[in-house]
């Protein structure tokens, strides 16, 4: 157990962890705020008072051992009460964990766990159980005031087990690289929340992160790529910096040891036949052409693909033989998605390869390819899994479905006996936006909020009784394209982890979104102590800004996105659990600073949100909060550059580029300016690219226009320069003639500017006499 996870539950985190804390002189008692919550939880008559002398006791086995080690290190030193590890504890009272093999246990997971006047007695027949049950202990004793010696705990049965076995989260390591101890650290939080899988994307077009034996190359070559324009440059030298990155063999049986001493599984991924480009690139046989390509520093779905020669699938082999040498788990994952048979249609070897193995088509190609590798995993003792496109071939009957395109893949797949792990992109693809807000980083195009991931139900209706038992569980996934470090991966996943685990543990009857909320800010301080950067935007105040109906006013609507009391001040001062609480838009004079945060129990959730209102700040606006024209697929995109440090961020429509301020107010507005930047248009997007819309240029370089509504007249059009500055911006000043006194502003850039392209960075309202 790691210094971090050890002090998981500390003196920061007591203090906020349930609805009031308890001393042992209180009375009353409270029912503590868990999550995921049990599946059955019973408040009883009495209580127990842990204090110094309490004895933490086990039975002999090492099972029951190691889960007293683990639930004391769980505690950590900052745990005002040091609990004794022994057999033969003293002290009137106890805690006790035991294994109890008498009881029918319906789950490995499950457990038992009771309070009363004697002491708190834990009960699994499984050391998984075990370990679940000490989990919900320490949620337990987190009621406790840091500055009491002793904590009173309600008495309480709780008789636990989860809903589904399969309970996951996906890391894609493949386009951005994490450290074996920032991995570690997903992992201890997941196990805090009895996640049990771990899905590891070890390969992709951008990346090969795992050794295989007799073929060096694919980490020596493939674990390498050459970012594009300025991320892969020394701004001092001007030298290429390659990005690059894998796990060795120790380090892989590292994570799997860790991730197995907190009841996680974990499970590999090797895409095939597509997203190979990286493995391509290091072996060009392994290719449809033969021809070298590079590691791909673009994202999207390469047209790249594995040909069906013998040699290439003794290489498949080789890599699921090292697979299923270096992970012990059930399954093996081989992707099968996205995979895009142009270059299978062009080849005439590929489609001579087609009729020598007597398949149909491309889609019988795959589906051999799969059927094959399929045997080679049930030789070694593997499950293959793969995502729904393995479907639309004949599919081995063992083959297990992650159905991500919806929930049609898993009805199919539940329909024809398969098992399916659920993990629709619309609802659990974790790197979409959490909120509206401006502060949220780069990310997919639309927003999975958490009262979504929440919602989501994980047997679809269409199923009867039957298929349904086909549903192993659920699962999260994070793509990390537009995620450099893993503090934009923890951003991603906390706080809709919790909601996930809550999913995919908790009874369906049982789950309720208002009590959820009631229990959540439970877990901020935990996550605060184990230095994992949650998202601070569903915890903190959104704003739109408007002109007051008076003269120099300022109209500011406020919005909580989760519904925690939202309280403000505007006079400089930090709102407190006694500021006003906001109801209504604000009517408010120029210049007012105003701050506004969100507050449960009394408690602040996160930093205040400041404005400075001023006339200035009601004629410009950011891209992030202006709107997308048509938002057909809209990115929030990162610059790229700096190599290193922080970027500027753009939010993109990559197939209408164009931005909407909606309903500006243009009276006595005589110039637009507008602040542009300019980005490399790294995107392979198959046979969706043709949907990219070119507005028609008139100049060289073509033109910024700007129209009173996005099918409106044209209000200015200025030229666009070859290049940027040297900062990689450029500022451009549009004249107005006679506009509306208020209607949409409509921006966009003519001409088909690839390999780069212009984006917005900021519009600004200007009149005679402005700076």
């Amino acid at each position: 157990m790691t210094t971090r996870s050890a002090c998981l539950i500390s003196a920061l985190a007591l203090a906020l962890l349930v609805t009031a804390p308890t001393r042992a002189t209180d009375v009353g008692s409270v029912i503590p705020k868990l999550i995921p919550q049990p599946a059955q939880i019973v408040q009883l008559q009495g209580s127990f008072v842990v204090t110094a002398q309490t004895a933490v006791r086990t039975g002999d086995s090492e099972v029951e051992r190691a889960v007293g080690a683990q639930f004391q290190a769980m505690l950590g030193d900052g745990w005002p009460l040091p609990l004794d590890l022994s057999q033969d504890g003293s002290g009137q009272g106890k805690i006790a964990f035991a294994l109890d093999h008498s009881h029918t246990w319906g789950s490995p997971d499950a457990y038992v766990l009771d309070v009363d006047a004697a002491g708190v007695r834990v009960r699994a027949g499984s050391g998984k159980g075990l370990y679940y049950g000490a989990v919900t202990l320490a949620q337990l004793l987190s009621s406790g005031d840091p500055a009491a010696t002793s904590v009173r705990l309600p008495a309480l049965h709780i008789d636990d087990a989860p809903r589904f076995a399969w309970r996951g989260v996906m890391l894609d390591s493949a386009r951005h690289f994490q450290s074996v101890d920032e991995i570690k650290q997903l992992l201890d939080a997941m196990a805090q929340l009895k996640l049990d899988t771990f899905h590891w994307h070890l390969t992709d077009d951008q990346g090969w992160r795992l050794p295989v034996p007799g073929w060096p190359k694919l980490t020596s070559v493939g674990s390498c790529r050459m970012p594009a324009g300025d991320g892969g440059v020394d701004a001092v030298t001007g030298a290429p910096v390659p990005y690059c990155g894998f796990y060795t063999e120790a380090q892989i049986r590292d994570v799997v040891a860790y991730a197995a001493s907190r009841h996680i599984d974990v499970v590999p991924e090797v895409d095939i036949p597509g997203h190979a480009t990286a493995a391509i690139s290091a072996y060009p046989q392994l290719g449809v052409s033969g021809t070298p390509i590079a590691v791909s520093n673009e994202w999207g779905v390469n047209k790249n693909l594995f040909n069906a020669d013998a040699s290439t699938m003794q290489f498949l082999d080789d890599v699921l033989t090292q697979v299923a040498t270096l992970f012990p788990g059930k399954f093996v994952h081989i992707g099968g998605d996205e995979a895009v048979k142009d270059q299978w249609k062009a080849s005439p070897r590929m489609q001579a390869r087609i009729r020598q193995l007597g398949v149909k088509n491309e889609a019988g190609l795959q589906a051999w390819m799969v059927a094959r590798l399929e045997k080679t995993l049930a030789a070694r003792g593997k499950r293959m899994i793969g995502w729904d496109e393995i479907l639309e071939g004949k599919l081995p009957a063992s083959a297990t479905v992650m159905s991500w395109r919806g929930t049609k893949g898993a009805i199919d797949a539940a329909e024809q006996g398969h098992d399916v792990v659920m993990t629709p992109a619309d609802t659990l693809y974790l790197d979409y936006l959490q909120t509206t807000s401006s502060d949220e980083p780069p990310g997919r195009p639309a927003t999975i909020p958490l009262a979504q991931v929440y919602a989501f139900e994980p047997v679809p209706k269409a199923l009867d009784a039957k298929q349904a038992t086909h549903i192993l569980g659920v699962q999260a996934n994070v793509w990390t394209e537009h995620m450099r470090s893993m503090a934009r991966v923890q951003h991603a996943l906390f706080p809709r982890i919790a909601a996930l685990a809550e999913v995919a543990w908790s009874p369906a009857q049982a789950r309720d979104y208002a009590n959820f909320l009631q229990r959540l800010p439970a877990m901020l301080p935990r996550w605060q102590h184990a230095g994992i950067a949650y998202a601070q935007t569903p915890f903190q105040a959104q704003s739109e800004l408007q002109p007051g109906a008076a003269a120099n006013t300022a109209q500011v609507a406020l919005q909580s996105p989760l519904g925690y009391t939202l309280r403000y001040t505007t006079d400089g001062s930090a709102p407190s659990a006694s500021a006003p609480q906001y109801f209504a838009a604000l009517q408010l004079p120029l210049p007012t600073t105003l701050s506004a945060q969100l507050f449960s129990d009394q408690h602040a959730l996160a930093p205040a949100t400041t404005l400075q209102l001023t006339r200035a700040s009601l004629l410009t606006r950011s891209d992030e909060e202006v709107a997308m024209c048509t938002g057909q697929l809209m990115l929030r995109l990162e610059d790229d550059g700096p190599r290193t440090g922080p970027r500027a961020v753009f939010n993109v429509d990559i197939f209408n580029p164009c931005w909407s301020w909606r309903q500006a107010t243009l009276a006595g507005i005589n110039t637009i300016e507008v602040r542009a930047g300019r980005i490399p248009y790294f995107f392979q997007l198959a046979g969706d690219e043709s949907h990219r819309t070119f507005k028609p240029a008139k100049n060289k370089y073509g033109e910024l226009e700007l129209h009173a509504g996005c099918d409106g007249p044209l209000l200015a059009s200025v030229p666009l320069p070859a290049q940027p500055d040297a900062d990689g911006f450029v500022s451009l000043h549009a004249p107005l003639h006679n506009p509306p006194a208020r209607t949409d502003i409509c921006v966009w850039f003519t001409g088909d500017t690839r390999p780069a392209m212009w984006v917005l960075d900021r519009i600004t309202l200007k009149s005679d006499g402005d700076d």
